[in-house]
């Protein structure tokens, strides 16, 4: 069974999301924590490389390829147009470990990290995604209902995240039911 808990990470383009989420993982790795991360990407893409054995593999019409070496592996499942991997579905494949930093999947029902910077020109999030349980900014928001910290405090924003994060059975549970709980 996985005990992890699980925050994700969510905001605008450019907001600083990868970033704040790179400084993290080395300073929770530090703290005896195993970090793992999911990314969700709006756009095609492809982690591998033409002319390797694996990319021949896949575009020979291989649904499944996996690569393994003494280091690391990695598997590529091929889905059908509009087939994407639900976030439940995806959470379930990971193996176990203490943390999992979710970046992106903005609009599904788990428990969010805001990351905003005034430099976006856009409007926070937080005020109408009652699933965000925290806020990374550089700027106050006095009437936020939840805890703010300053973005560039990478210390306070892992204290946060270890303290917002919820258990995966219960994320799972809130995924399968729409009922968010915080």
């Amino acid at each position: 069974m996985n005990e992890a808990k699980i925050l994700g990470v969510v905001g605008w383009s450019g907001s600083g999301k990868t970033t704040l989420i790179t400084k993290l993982i080395p300073l929770l790795s530090g703290r005896g924590l195993q970090v793992a991360t999911l990314k969700h990407a709006h756009h095609n893409f492809d982690v591998d490389v033409p002319g390797k054995d694996s990319y021949e593999h896949r575009k020979a019409g291989a649904s499944e390829v996996i690569v393994s070496s003494a280091r690391r592996w990695v598997q590529m499942h091929e889905v059908a147009a509009g087939q994407e991997a639900t976030l439940a579905e995806l959470l379930q494949r990971l193996s176990p470990c203490d943390l999992v930093l979710i970046e992106g999947f903005k609009t599904e029902r788990h428990p969010k990290l805001e990351v905003f910077r005034k430099a976006t020109a856009k409007s926070p999030l937080h005020p109408d995604d009652s699933r965000i349980v925290a806020i990374a900014s550089d700027q106050e928001f006095p009437a936020a209902r939840v805890p703010v910290v300053d973005l560039n405090n990478t210390a306070a924003v892992a204290d946060l995240v270890c303290e917002r994060a919820q258990s995966i059975e219960s994320v799972l549970a809130m995924l399968a039911s729409g009922v968010t709980t915080i």
